[in-house]
């Protein structure tokens, strides 16, 4: 079972080998959750009250107050790299919440029953198992220059896999060390993690390290990425290459 829905500003793929639509729907519902939750485009949303001072920390939920600590914890294990707080001042956890939500649909499925699926929310991934014909997932790494081309194809085999960049969204992450500047020299960073939590949260703080990021990934243990910079070379970390096809 094979959908795709647009949810949280995204194409959201799901795939759930011998599944049910009611085991896609959870996974769908759960990700509807999170938006109306998260979601800085929504005025009703808890992030967008928060924003506008309508609640106190003593009336935020236990999902936020749980974000708000990941990205604390994130903010330390990235030297200040990783922040939720934007340059004029606002909250904005969604380089947080997206491989947070990835995970948390992973673990429902699994909690369902099934083993083998495929989570695919705007090019942040998280699978399990094998495919339907009883292969290894593959996620392909497009190339910046030329979106239709993949440069680089993985087998996660069950490890979380998030890309960073500017290449498509724009310039959306800044470092929060220099924040009136722009990240020009590098384009894309791919981290492939043990979740796609790690994964992600890594991969953001990363990226707003500029071309020092990848060394960055060299030295988190269990964390392996490929970093496309302006020119169009791309780095790869030490045991990178062993996850490829």
């Amino acid at each position: 079972m094979r959908e795709t829905r647009g949810i949280m500003g995204m194409p959201i793929v799901v795939e759930i080998v011998d599944g049910t639509q009611t085991s896609v729907d959870a996974v769908f519902d759960y990700f509807t959750t999170v938006d109306e939750r998260f979601s800085t485009y929504k005025t009703g949303s808890e992030i967008s009250r928060i924003n506008r001072r309508e609640l106190s920390p003593g009336a935020y939920s236990d999902e936020m107050k749980e974000i708000f600590a990941r990205a604390e914890m994130t903010t330390k294990d990235t030297g200040g790299y990783f922040s939720i707080t934007t340059p004029d001042g606002l909250l904005d956890p969604s380089g947080l919440v997206k491989g947070w939500a990835i995970r948390n649909a992973a673990q429902l499925v699994e909690k369902a029953g099934y083993r083998d699926y495929f989570i695919n929310a705007g090019g942040d991934i998280q699978s399990g198992g094998t495919d339907a014909n009883g292969r290894d997932w593959t996620v392909g790494i497009r190339n910046p220059f030329a979106r239709d081309e993949i440069v680089k194809v993985v087998r996660p085999r069950g490890r979380g896999v998030a890309t960073s960049g500017s290449y498509i969204r724009g310039q959306h992450i800044y470092d929060p060390h220099k924040p009136g500047e722009t990240i020009e020299d590098i384009i894309s960073m791919t981290v492939i993690g043990p979740d796609i939590y790690e994964a992600d949260r890594y991969a953001t703080a990363a990226f707003a390290m500029g071309r020092n990021g990848i060394a960055f990934i060299e030295g988190l243990p269990g964390h392996e990425g490929y970093v496309i910079d302006a020119r169009g070379i791309a780095t790869m970390t030490s045991g990178f290459e062993q996850l490829t096809v």
